[in-house]
Parts: structure tokens; sequence; C-alpha cells
């Protein structure tokens, strides 16, 4: 089971927002794509969905053509920043609505993350801020149970905690009931620790498609006192350093041999952030 992405183009005018996008989401894994504003990310997931097409290439859903084929369809749910829903219905009608587009819909569990959020059934839509409108569509996203779940900046307007509570509830609701959930966000530093694999697009072009493990072992972080790290990363590719007082953290590219390293002197892993900066800015 999979997404397959076959040599996708599309442009708007003279713009290209896709050119010649060939890649894989596999199932049960949970993706991260990754990339800066205007670079193609809800452009490709609103292709992926048919939301609009593609001028060229073609989307496979376990193997099916995706365009205007709801079998392949309804095994896709996608949460993005626009609302399709009408402003006077409810929450709990929404609910009933997704179940009967989706029957594999928990509303049970969607009732239990509306109490968590502290969300009424009975709120409608237009009545929601910013942050409780990306929350019901969060709750649809968890509860909706399908083969691939595509979140197109899913904590747009959400406070820290609420960020916090959502990749908790991610995480456990993928531990129970794994689904393809690819995450398309900018918040990269928060995702983190909740992706197992990183796809960068830049341009339109995927720079980067492989595992956070793989691609954050490009380099390392070096941390200690100022003069120590200074003296250390002579003459090395330092993408980013960050200092407080006395003390560096500086982002290296390349590999290391921990015996080499000065007493004083921490090495861990590269910054996720940092080196998506880096390759989005080259």
């Amino acid at each position: 089971m999979s997404i397959e992405i076959k040599n996708i183009s599309k442009n708007f005018g003279s713009t290209c927002a896709l050119d010649s996008v060939s890649l894989t989401f596999e199932e049960n894994k949970i993706y991260g794509l990754l990339g800066r504003n205007g670079a193609g990310k809800t452009t490709l997931l609103n292709i992926i969905t048919n939301r609009i097409f593609a001028d060229s290439g073609e989307v496979l859903v376990d193997g099916i053509p995706s365009k205007e084929n709801d079998q392949a369809l309804k095994k896709i749910y996608m949460m993005g920043e626009k609302n399709f829903y009408p402003n006077n219905m409810k929450i709990k009608e929404i609910f009933r609505w997704t179940k009967e587009f989706y029957p594999s819909f928990d509303t049970e569990y969607a009732n239990k993350l509306t109490e968590v959020f502290e969300l009424s059934l009975n709120k409608n839509v237009k009545s929601l801020s910013t942050g409780y409108n990306s929350i019901f569509k969060v709750i649809i996203a968890l509860s909706v149970n399908t083969p691939y779940v595509l979140c197109d900046e899913p904590v747009l307007g959400l406070d820290a905690n609420h960020r916090d509570l959502f990749y908790r509830l991610l995480i456990e609701r993928y531990s129970d009931s794994p689904s393809t959930f690819i995450i398309s966000t900018h918040l990269i530093e928060e995702v983190a620790n909740v992706i197992e694999d990183v796809i960068i697009i830049k341009k339109g072009k995927i720079i980067k498609n492989e595992s956070r493990e793989e691609l954050m072992s490009i380099g390392y972080t070096v941390s200690g006192m100022s003069s120590l790290v200074d003296e250390f990363i002579n003459g090395k590719e330092v993408i980013g350093i960050d200092s407080i007082g006395g003390l560096k953290s500086a982002y290296v590219i390349g590999q290391i041999i921990k015996e080499s390293v000065p007493q004083g002197l921490e090495i861990t892993k590269m910054d996720l952030q940092k080196l998506f900066i880096k390759l989005t800015n080259a």
C-alpha cells in the first residue's frame, strides 16, 4: 500500500509550483513534508486529493489512479487551512457528516477529543477562533481512520499547549491504529521528534527524501565553552551558531570521529531546523 507520485508538474500561469515531482508515501509512516512558503507543499497535497489537477503526471493510491476516482479518494483524508464546511454547521453535525463520507470515522473518539480540547459539540463553525477552527479539523484527522491522513499546517493558530497536545495525541493514535500521516508544516523544530521520514521541497522540486535519522547524520552539533568551540570548528562547514553567555553551540556539516573531540566539548545530533534552513537557502 502506498501513495505514488509520478512525474507531477503544475504551473499557475508563469509560476512553476511543481516540477516533475516523483516520490512514494509508504504505509504506516509519519512523514514531514517541509518547505518554505510557496515551495509547493499545499499544491502537492491538493493534487493528491483531487482538489486541483496536475498539468502532467499521475497519482496512484494503492496502485489505482486517483484522478476522479472515489474508490481511491475514500482512502485519503486531508485537513487543510481552507474551510469547506458550512459556517452555520455545528461540530456534532460535522462529525455526522464526516461519518457518512468516511464510515471508519470514530465518533466516540472524536467526542472524547472535544472534551480534551474543551470544544463544545454545539459550537458552529463561524463562531470558532482561528485556533479552534484548526482544533476541530485536527480532531477529525485523528479520528477518521483512513489509511492516509494529510495534514496541511495542522497547528495553525494553536497555542503551545494545544500544539503539544496534538503531537502527543498523534503519536498515541498512530501507535494504537497505524496510518500514513503526512504533516506539512513550517514548525520544523516541533515535529522533529514526531516524524520518521523527511521530504524537503524547494521551488517545486524534491531536494531531500530520506529518513530523519539518515538526514540528520550528515552533520552534528558541537557545544561547550565558546573558545573551545571556535577552535574546534575552524575550517569546518558551519551552518549556524547559537551563543549564550560564555557557551556556544555550532551546527556542522560533515562526519566526526568522537575520539578526536577535545575534552570539554559535547557532540550531539544535528538540529533539523538549522539543516532545513541551510538546504532551502542554498
